[in-house]
Parts: structure tokens; C-alpha cells; sequence
């Protein structure tokens, strides 16, 4: 944690039949709601590395990790994120490793589902075509 927030990556991943969302499991921060991949960045890792891991950890498979988009700053009633968005590419089929279900979502239909507050504004920004 750097001047009080918990420091976070997280992956988006498009392919032709969508973006890829996960859902949350059930428990006692966001439960079942759908959010990108990624997790918190280890001591000494760079917020590449750390998605690498995270997405060979929470999907199982290899991935490469392209430009930020966009970094957002969330203040939850029990922590605060800082969370830096990355377009990638991952290889092969995604499983749920963590989470309860993946999904791959068309960009229309992505306001269908419920999104952490610190995913809503990249959510938008997909749903634009923002990534170009």
C-alpha cells in the first residue's frame, strides 16, 4: 500500500464476441459482482508483471499485457484502490479459476451487468471504443 491506497491492476480483454468480465464469489467485498481480471501488485513487481500473474493465477493462461488506458482512484467504506486498467491479450481459453463464472459480453450489453463503482467509468470507456 502507497499513501493510503491498495495498488491494483486489471486486465481487458477484447475479442470479437466481447469483453471478457468476471464475477466476484460470493463474500464480504463486492460479492457476485462482474469485474475485470487482475489483483493486487506484490512488493517489487511492475503492474506488467503483476497482471501477468494475476491472470495466469485467476484464468490460467499466458498473457500480453499492452498499453494503459486509464488509472481510478476508488475510496470503499473499508479501503481505498488505485487501480491501473491495461489492454491485453491473453492465450487460449480462460477458465475460473477464483471467480464464480466468466463470461465473454457483447459491448452493447455490458450495461446489463452488475460492475464495481471502480470499474464503471472503464466500462464506459469500452463501450465507446475508447481503447483505440
Amino acid at each position: 500500500m502507497s499513501d493510503g491506497f491498495i495498488e491494483v491492476v486489471a486486465a481487458v480483454v477484447l475479442r470479437p464476441q466481447g469483453v471478457l468480465l468476471c464475477q466476484r464469489p460470493d463474500g464480504p467485498h463486492l460479492p457476485l459482482m462482474w469485474e475485470f481480471p487482475g489483483g493486487k501488485i506484490d512488493h517489487g513487481e511492475s503492474p506488467e508483471q503483476a497482471l501477468e500473474r494475476e491472470l495466469r493465477e485467476e484464468l490460467g493462461v499466458g498473457s500480453s499485457i499492452g498499453r494503459q488506458i486509464t488509472q481510478v482512484e476508488h475510496h470503499y467504506p473499508e479501503k481505498n484502490v488505485r487501480i491501473r486498467f491495461f489492454v491485453a491479450d491473453i492465450e487460449g481459453e480462460p477458465r475460473a479459476v477464483v471467480h464464480r463464472q466468466l463470461r465473454w459480453i457483447e459491448l452493447a450489453e455490458l450495461d446489463r451487468y452488475h460492475v464495481p463503482p471502480a470499474n464503471r467509468a472503464v466500462i464506459d470507456l469500452v463501450r465507446r471504443g475508447g481503447l483505440d
